[in-house]
């Protein structure tokens, strides 16, 4: 058996399918680092099944599938196929070839089959594990696992052997084995607790049967006793209904007698009705004649006293009354025109008398503007110069004050040359002085003593654990800051958020106001003494409407003293709360019951307060959401007015439930969590607006909670700050002495060799130094040249505007030279004189011309007054000459309309009396129809009353059928009742039940032993089969039936009602029976004999796993018995030829118990006495992890090894060593070998060029032609 190929595809960097084609011997992989040598390696430990993705040097176990590179995209799956040479039979297969393939999406899904065909991985991991593959794949050696090896625990060591053994497939048998056994015992242990438990029922279930049979039996004395009782009351009712129906034929005969009465009368009142109609319609006519003659009359008389009134007012018309003469008004008018003009005239003079004033004030203004300007230039000249000045001053002393700074510079440098000069000669005879200890050259550096070393070492530990505890220390700090600064922003955020809900806290009435005055019995604002329930605050405030934000007053005599001084101080409306027991009623609470703008709402009048609470799952009482705190005072009375306000309503969650809850009580008032309210007749609620006062109490309560637990955290994070500093700043000491004392160590064992060094870097540094002195020196002699010409410059500046000081004279114009300091003074005090001069002249000036607009606007308005009022007058008078003119007209139509007033007086007069006449004759006729018609009346009347007797005489006929009728229903209706009870007690109609049970049936007598299951009524003789099955109806409804007939008694009610008595006292005795005991008992009895048969088959079953147990066990530790030995021999043999003339074994961990016993490793090269693995060389490492391999291998020869660089850290004599092994396992094993040694690749019988392109691996293969 040996590897054959391995296809590749999609796998890590095989993005394209490579097959490499495996031969026996030993096969090379080579190739540079990082072309995917070892990933050959992985897809081999990958295809048998391996699950770490760790172990396949990955992350996830998506990471093996292509990742794209440069030009070729990422691959969706990855798969690799190993074909396996199995012509010897080594596989458990009946197949020559086997071909084991692995597939993995990168959606998750995984894929594995053999020769085609879907598998599991455990199949695929019990087909190898015969051959000694499995779980460890010892057998592959990747990089790094030579080390895992020694490194592994002595059980994981235990594991290589037992694999190669093939032990493996045995203990995971035993662990199936084993977790049967543990899930058994589970079982069992249930199965046996249900077989006690039913076997405890078992007892209590039989009493109850036995009290189920007893009841039984009296169950049938009470069905026969009710039976026998109920067929009697049937007869009773039956023979009531009958004697019931005969007098029900005579009362209708006499119904239908006074109906035929009845008809006839009706008749006759029809007849009389047409006549009393005839009479009415002739009264309505003369009744409508004389009704409209008498109206005619009166208008006629109307009109005749509206006409004597015309004619009374036209006689006494008043004269008319005249104003001013005419004449009069014409004479103003002249004497107005006249004045008008004078005005005209003087207005032009007032005119002119402004213009001139007002140039002479522009004139003097203008000469104030040319004053101001010439002084301001002498003033604006006088400080350009004081500027100039100032600014020479300032320039001369900085360049005085550079001067002597670079004077003082080239001092210093000129001392700092001398002492440089001093140091190099010093250092150069040291250097002279040193140099003949030293030979031609330098000594040659050599380590410091041991204990130098050690002292070294130990302060470079300490030196690492002091900066890894600063680093710890200041990672502390940073985050102690942290918390320390998120405190304080959180601790910021609340009280900020605790301020702003106190400000909005402030109610928008006086009541708040009126709350802080201190009055004595004021408690402060509801919110305050009150908590609400999380979530529910919109719900309370709805419901307290306006009084949510109301105050708390001790009682109702503070409220008055309260209300009292707001009305005085006009504060406006405010709201109190009366918190005193009895305060108010049901009367005074209605007041508040309507809802009110803004959703709050009062209390309902019909509440009823002894309601219970509405069957609505999720509704709650109002009242209970809200609780008083602690300390409140007036708690009694605040817990009453609590009590009134929110009695009778309901806290649910939604409308939904609220609708539910009124519909289930439509007096209920109910409220949402929201603040939606529903009560009888009114609803309110919708949009939210601003939150209520409530939810704000609530949120700055939980703010100012958050912002002192802030605070206190804020204070917390500042101690642990504190802290962490002072830990930050005693590692950083810690660190520093531990510095100090690696400097220390390192200096003593350099200093030696670094003397001679350290003097001659001394001379070159003050040979240096003394360099750049000179250079200093020579830097600053050119400076101070150059400050000195600077200063000589400044001073001759200053020199030079000194002079020009009197260079020039004022004379007043923009721009002048400045003049010698007196007479720039007297310059500017007379053009300021000239300046107050002309603003005296324009003040006069503009006083002038505001007198003279002043008198231009006088005489304006006088002539604006006057203007129009000749016209005025004149209008006056001509309208009055019109006034005139129209009243002689209106006299002369006044004397028309009289004499027409005078005529229509006269006629109207006339024909009154003429209409007064005609309606006493229409009066008569009207009279007469109405006695005629009053006849027919009194006929009708005697028709009627008539009719009202019948009526009244069929009406108690009719009663007399209805109780008759009644009296049938009932008796029909108690039938019906027994007929039902007979059906629903007895299973039976009523027919059978007066048959069976009538009063004229004998009592049959049945004893206790006769009762069966469900017995029924004695069958009639000769009954079919059928009939009697039909009437026993359910099993729990059968009618009684007694196996036996024996001779009866005669009925007696009062015996069969003893009998019922008795047998209903004796079930009563019995107390609660269990019907359903028989069955029970039986079922349980069963289900007993069950599980007693699986709790045997359970323990049958165990004792035949712990069988296979003990034989696995023996299995196991002789095989591994047998395979340890051979590999402890063959080890030891191994490591003799690795390391000629050392010693190495294996040891047991526990020699007394072969199944769990551990292995260890020995190893001593020759020439050394350590034993420990930990000790040796990294190639002595690698050697003894390839020897244990080896061992193992040649134990337990397997069909294949590979192995990935594990010669890599080995000498060439070792390698020697171990290629001579390799060579001698080609002869029983497959070698796939991954190398760079080129000692390697010469003993292979085939190598593998493994090469990187752009990403992608590809393999070139060569076979070796060997001697």
């Amino acid at each position: 058996m040996h590897l054959k190929t391995l296809t590749i595809k999609g796998f890590k960097s095989f993005a394209s399918s490579t097959t490499l084609r495996l031969e026996p011997g030993i096969t090379a992989v080579v190739g540079p680092n990082g072309s995917g040598k070892s990933n050959v390696v992985d897809a081999l430990t990958w295809v048998m099944g391996e699950q770490g993705a760790k172990n396949l040097r990955g992350g996830t176990m998506a990471d093996v599938i292509f990742a794209g590179a440069g030009s070729r995209p990422a691959l969706g799956r990855a798969e690799v196929s190993l074909t396996i040479d199995n012509a010897d039979g080594a596989l458990p297969i009946d197949y020559s070839e086997v071909t084991i393939t692995r597939t993995l999406f990168r959606g998750g899904g995984s894929e594995y089959q053999i020769n085609g065909a879907q598998c599991r991985l455990l199949d695929v991991q019990e087909l190898l594990s015969d051959t000694g593959l499995g779980r460890q794949m010892h057998v592959i050696v990747g990089q790094g696992q030579l080390d895992a090896v020694l490194s592994a625990t002595p059980e994981d060591r235990r594991g290589f052997i037992e694999e190669a053994a093939g032990v493996l497939k045995h203990r995971r048998r035993k662990e199936r084995a084993l977790r049967k056994l543990d899930s058994m015992a589970a079982d069992l242990a249930r199965v046996a607790d249900l077989a006690n438990e039913l076997h405890r029922q078992l007892g209590p279930l039989a009493k109850q049967a036995a009290v189920a049979r007893r009841a039984r039996t009296i169950q049938i004395e009470v069905r026969d006793a009710t039976a026998r009782l109920l067929a009697d009351d049937v007869v009773a009712a039956q023979q009531l209904l009958e004697a019931g129906q005969e007098d029900t034929a005579a009362v209708t005969a006499r119904r239908a007698a006074a109906e035929e009465a009845e008809k006839a009368a009706r008749d006759r009142l029809a007849g009389l009705a047409e006549v009393e109609a005839g009479a009415g319609r002739r009264l309505a006519a003369a009744t409508e004649v004389w009704e409209s003659l008498t109206d005619a009359a009166q208008r006629l008389s109307s009109l005749a006293d509206v006409a004597v009134e015309r004619v009374r007012g036209l006689a006494n018309a008043p004269k008319p009354s005249f104003g001013t003469d005419p004449e009069e008004l014409d004479r103003r008018a002249e004497a107005a025109a006249a004045e008008e003009a004078e005005l005209a005239e003087r207005i032009e003079s007032t005119r002119s008398a402004l213009a001139a004033a007002t140039q002479e004030r522009a004139e003097a203004e203008a000469a104030q503007s040319t004053a101001e300007s010439a002084l301001a230039a002498l003033q604006r000249s006088q400080a350009e110069h004081r500027e100039r000045v100032a600014r020479a001053g300032g320039r001369l002393a900085s360049a005085r004050s550079r001067h002597e700074a670079a004077t003082a510079a080239r001092e210093q440098a000129r001392i700092a040359l001398a002492a440089a000069e001093e140091r190099r000669a010093a250092a150069q005879a040291a250097v002279e002085e040193a140099a003949p200890g030293t030979g031609d050259g330098p000594a040659p550096y050599e380590d410091a003593p041991g204990s130098a070393s050690a002292e070294q070492v130990e302060a470079a530990a300490r030196h690492e654990a002091a900066t890894a505890a600063l680093a710890s220390a200041r990672d502390a700090l940073a985050a102690a800051t942290e918390a320390r600064s998120q405190a304080a922003s959180e601790q910021a955020t609340w009280a900020a958020r605790r301020d702003a809900l106190a400000l909005s806290l402030r109610a928008e009435d006086s009541t708040a106001e009126l709350a802080e005055a201190g009055l004595e019995g004021l408690l402060g604002p509801l919110p305050e003494h009150v908590s609400i329930e999380k979530g529910w605050e919109n719900a309370i405030a709805a419901l307290l409407g306006d009084l949510a934000a109301a105050a708390l007053a001790a009682d109702e005599a503070a409220a008055i003293g309260a209300l009292e001084r707001a009305r005085r101080a006009e504060a406006g409306a405010i709201r109190l709360i009366i918190a005193q027991e009895g305060a108010g009623d049901d009367g005074a609470a209605g007041a508040l019951e309507p809802p009110v703008e803004g959703g709050g709402t009062g209390l309902d009048r019909d509440i009823d307060r002894s309601r219970p609470v509405p069957p609505v799952e999720g509704a709650v009482p109002a009242r209970g959401l809200v609780t008083i705190q602690a300390g409140t005072a007036q708690r009694s009375g605040l817990q009453a007015a609590l009590d009134r306000l929110l009695a009778g309503a309901w806290a649910v969650p939604d409308l939904a439930t609220g609708a539910a809850a009124r519909a289930t009580d439509p007096r209920a008032r109910v409220v949402t969590r929201d603040g939606d309210i529903l009560a009888p007749g009114w609803a309110a609620g919708g949009g939210r607006g601003s939150a209520s006062v409530l939810e704000l109490a609530a949120a700055h309560d939980e703010a100012a909670s958050r912002a002192e637990a802030a605070r206190e955290a804020q204070e917390a994070a500042e101690t642990a700050l504190a802290e962490a500093r002072q830990a930050e700043e005693a590692r950083r000491h810690g660190l520093t002495a531990a510095l100090e004392r690696l400097r220390r160590a390192d200096a003593e064992a350099a200093r030696e060799a670094e003397v001679l060094a350290r003097l001659v870097s001394a001379a070159h540094a003050a040979t240096e130094e003394a360099g750049r002195a000179g250079r200093v020196l020579e830097r600053a002699e050119e400076e101070t040249a150059q400050r000195a010409a600077e200063l000589a410059a400044a001073s001759t500046a200053l020199a030079e505007i000194e002079q020009d000081r009197g260079s020039g004279a004022p004379d007043g114009g923009e721009g002048a030279g400045g003049g010698a300091p007196v007479d720039a003074e007297v310059a500017i005090e007379e053009a300021r004189a000239r300046r107050d001069e002309a603003a005296e002249a324009a003040t006069a000036a503009r006083a002038a011309e505001t007198d003279a607009r002043l008198a231009l606007r006088t005489a304006e308005e006088r002539e604006r007054s006057g203007r129009g009022r000749s016209d005025s007058l004149r209008l006056a008078a001509r309208r009055e000459r019109e006034s005139r003119a129209a009243a002689e007209r209106a006299q002369e139509r006044r004397a028309r309309q009289l004499l027409v007033a005078k005529r229509v007086r006269d006629e109207a007069r006339r024909a009154a009396e003429a209409g007064r006449e005609w309606a006493t004759e229409a009066a008569d006729r009207r009279a007469a129809v109405e006695a005629e018609r009053a006849e027919s009346l009194e006929a009708t009347r005697g028709v009627r009353d008539e009719i009202d007797r019948l009526t009244k005489e069929i009406a108690a006929l009719t009663d007399a059928a209805y109780r008759e009728e009644i009296a049938r229903a009932e008796h029909r209706t108690r039938l019906e009742a027994l007929a039902e009870r007979a059906l629903t007690e007895l299973g039976l109609e009523l027919d059978p039940l007066v048959e069976e049970f009538g009063p004229h049936m004998p009592v049959p007598e049945i004893e206790e032993g006769d009762a069966e299951l469900a017995p029924g009524p004695p069958e009639r003789p000769g009954a079919p089969e059928p009939e009697a099955a039909a009437r026993e109806g359910t099993d729990a409804q059968r009618a009684p039936r007694a196996p036996t007939a024996r001779p009866g008694r005669p009925y007696a009610r009062a015996e069969q009602e003893k009998r019922l008595a008795r047998a209903k006292r004796d079930l009563a005795r019995l107390g609660k029976v269990n019907p359903l005991a028989f069955e029970e008992h039986a079922a349980l009895q069963q289900r007993h004999r069950f599980l007693a048969e699986q709790l045997a088959d359970l323990k049958r079953s165990r004792a035949d796993l712990l069988g296979i147990v003990e034989e696995i066990d023996a299995r196991v530790q002789e095989v591994f018995t047998s395979a340890y030995q051979d590999t402890a021999r063959e080890f030891t043999s191994v490591f003799d030829r690795l390391f000629p003339g050392g010693e190495g074994r294996l040891v047991l961990t526990d020699p007394g118990d072969m199944l769990t016993t551990g292995i260890e490793i020995e190893a001593r090269p020759a020439g050394k006495k350590v034993k420990r693995l930990s000790l040796l060389s990294g190639g002595e490492r690698s050697l003894a992890a390839v020897a244990l391999l080896i061992a193992i291998f040649k134990a337990r020869p397997s069909p294949f090894y590979v192995m990935d660089e594990v010669e890599a850290a080995l000498d060439d004599t070792n390698l020697g060593r171990l290629l001579e092994i390799f060579t001698e396992l080609r002869e029983s094993s497959q070698l796939i070998i991954i190398t760079h040694q080129k000692r390697t690749m010469e003993v292979a019988d085939a190598l593998y060029g493994i090469t990187m392109r752009d990403g992608v691996t590809q393999a070139v293969s060569q076979r070796l032609a060997r001697e």
